[in-house]
């Protein structure tokens, strides 16, 4: 719950059930939209966030991953530790402690918002009005023909 609410998702309503995040993209849309944590090979380990849209009776229609690394969450952390692409713990969270500080502490979820409101953005529908056409000069109405030719 604690990181989900440090990271502000940008929707109307949501809710934590464990460690994922439910929410509603739009006030009068079915859709919804689920983040989770993406792990990796190891146990309690994560790489980033994983969210998914959903349609009540089509089921998942997307899925995407959104890194940790790609998006410089622990990019001060990383730094400070002199760890890099390639090290082990770069870019990741670790739960492996029932006690202590949350994992996620220092984390810099800017670029993990944004990617989570374009991507919702995609989703939701415009509920915007159309642009303003613009005006053509009328042209002349047609003669109607006399058969001559000029």
């Amino acid at each position: 719950m604690g990181f989900f609410a440090e990271l502000q998702p940008p929707f109307p309503t949501g809710v934590v059930v464990g460690n994922t995040y439910y929410a509603t993209l739009a006030a009068d849309s079915p859709l919804r939209i689920r983040i989770d944590f993406q792990g990796t090979i190891r146990d309690r380990e994560y790489g980033g966030l994983r969210r998914a849209v959903l349609h009540p009776d089509q089921g998942t229609l997307d899925t995407t991953v959104l890194t940790f690394a790609d998006h410089q969450t622990f990019a001060r952390r990383d730094a400070a530790d002199g760890i890099g692409p390639g090290w082990d713990g770069y870019g990741r969270i670790r739960d492996w402690h029932e006690s202590g500080p949350p994992p996620w502490i220092g984390a810099d979820l800017t670029g993990l918002r944004r990617a989570i409101t374009h991507y919702a953005q995609i989703w939701i529908p415009t509920s915007a009005p159309a642009p303003a056409r613009s005006k053509l000069p009328s042209l002349p109405s047609a003669r109607p023909s006399t058969g001559r030719s000029h």
